[in-house]
């Protein structure tokens, strides 16, 4: 008995040695854009994977990357940050195309990959299907970071990040049919897999609302910030997990959670304290398991594998382009046609070079079974696959962005922002002074050279203001945009406050908000 607690408590100090190594890696590597002004061109989880491969080509593995780690511990959180990020109000204007990439397009590049393999790369087709499945899901995160820091469009993010969010449970979802289908328990017929889609979709959204739902109501009785963050992480893994012991998709009840908890939860049942804490709580958590994943990432790579399977590769990496381009540009061309949802053709350029692949298709080629014939040669493809769209499209999506004119103007906003900032302050202050006049003490000198100081700053300011806005036009949209989403918030917060005080019985839809979606 003393000696298997020994062991365990050994195991347990290597496990933290080597979480803590993990940890410093790439907490080091995320701070050096800081330092070194260079590398702010490379968004920092392509940073990370580079570095990884660099451990990798020395044979330093820093820890071995499990589908279980990933999918039970990395994935949720990852899921939730996006989808509690996600507005709805922005959402619900394309959705019919998100869900036509996500779920036409789902198919379409498993067809198509899968049949590049098995035509041209030899490989039979229950192989080639399972590397399409396990391809299928895109992960953005790189390119979303990007948008951000460069001000790009944010209906463009909206895209990308709500496609993704969708068809990563489309992804799993057909993956674990292909994978039954392979294994011979289950028969490749389309009513079975319809009826198993829906019954496996349909318990993952109705665990996601009821869980969501749940907590947005039980977060009205009662304003405890710390309470609230740990329940938004008690339900991004507890949706997870329940779902997948029912049957379930797991990414379908984590997408639904964090989308309900982040446009309607966080309105009705917190306050503005809260919501902020809580946002920040997941920007960190995200950046967190984002730093650690593609570190793993790219230290993961067997370099002998991956170039015994170079043509193999070669071949996945153009069907998996063309299906992408043959996905994006023909269902944008039918939603462009038949919806309001008006996408433009720069705009379905970047959506075809940055469907990237990650963690998600990784996971899954790692969680086949070893009994399942020609594994390897799947692990290795799908590890190819995604180091070229991290490294080469990941790399180039600056410079198509500049090359289409999407790039934004966020150092401008930003400028802007800041001066209206200050400008708010000072004003702040030069009151303060007008009520302190009098105060006993104090030498009148002080107090006209103070307001003379302020007011001169002031009068600058306005002058800037009004320059910035004579020269950039487009700035007046931006700050008219801002206002209505705290004018948005404000009258949330209110009911909000109501229903905690007891003096409604249920929430009241924003009036604003209506109006808004009327327009």
């Amino acid at each position: 008995m003393a000696v298997e607690s020994t062991v365990s408590e050994i195991a347990i100090e290597t496990n933290l040695k080597q979480f803590l190594l993990v940890l410093s890696v790439s907490l080091s590597v995320a701070t050096l854009p800081q330092v070194f002004s260079w590398f702010r061109r490379i968004p920092y989880t392509l940073l990370l994977v580079i570095v990884g491969l660099g451990l990798a080509l020395v044979d330093v593995r820093l820890v071995n990357l499990s589908p279980g780690l990933i999918l039970s511990i990395f994935l949720p959180p990852l899921l939730f940050e996006a989808a509690w990020n996600l507005q709805w109000s922005k959402l619900k204007r394309d959705l019919v195309p998100i869900c036509l990439y996500a779920v036409v397009g789902v198919l379409i590049s498993i067809a198509g990959v899968a049949l590049g393999l098995n035509q041209l790369g030899g490989l039979s087709l229950t192989t080639a299907l399972l590397v399409g499945a396990s391809l299928s899901a895109t992960d953005p995160v790189s390119v979303t970071a990007l948008f951000r820091e460069l001000g790009v469009e944010k209906r463009l993010t909206v895209l990308m990040e709500g496609e993704s969010l969708f068809n990563d449970g489309v992804a799993v979802v057909a993956f674990g049919f292909l994978l039954s289908f392979s294994l011979g328990t289950d028969e490749l017929a389309v009513q079975p897999i319809l009826i198993q889609f829906f019954q496996v979709v349909g318990i993952g959204v109705g665990i996601g609302c009821l869980i969501g739902f749940g907590l947005s109501y039980l977060t009205q009785r009662f304003d405890l910030p710390l309470v609230e963050q740990s329940l938004t992480l008690v339900s991004a893994y507890g949706a997870y997990l329940i779902t997948e012991d029912l049957g379930g998709s797991g990414v379908i009840a984590v997408v639904t959670t964090g989308l309900i908890l982040g446009n309607f939860g966080s309105r009705i049942g917190m306050n503005p304290r809260t919501r902020i804490i809580v946002s920040e709580f997941w920007e960190f958590l995200s950046f967190f398991v984002n730093s650690i994943v593609f570190l793993l990432i790219g230290d993961q790579v067997r370099f002998a594998i991956l170039g015994d399977n170079l043509g193999i590769i070669a071949i996945t990496v153009g069907a998996m382009i063309l299906t992408r381009a043959i996905a994006i540009y023909g269902l944008s061309f039918l939603s462009n046609r038949f919806t309001n949802s008006e996408i433009s053709l720069p705009d379905q350029t970047i959506l075809w070079w940055g469907g990237l692949r990650g963690s998600v298709s990784i996971a899954l080629a790692l969680s086949m079974p070893v009994i399942l014939p020609e594994r390897e040669k799947i692990i290795a493809t799908v590890f190819g696959v995604v180091l070229f769209t991290l490294l080469v499209q990941g790399l180039t999506i600056q410079p198509l962005l500049k090359k289409l004119n999407l790039l934004g103007n966020q150092p401008l906003r930003q400028e802007f922002l800041e001066a209206i900032a200050r400008q708010t302050a000072l004003q702040r202050v030069l009151q303060h002074l007008e009520k302190t006049e009098k105060r006993p003490g104090v030498e009148p000198d002080f107090y006209r050279y103070q307001t003379a100081l302020v007011s001169g700053e002031l009068i600058s300011l306005k002058q800037k203001i009004k320059q910035l806005q004579d020269e950039h036009p487009d700035l007046q949209s931006f700050v008219t945009n801002q206002l209505q989403e705290e004018l948005l918030a404000i009258e949330a917060e209110t009911y909000a406050e109501s229903v905690r005080a007891g003096q409604l019985n249920r929430e009241l839809s924003p009036f604003l908000q209506q109006v808004t979606e009327d327009r």
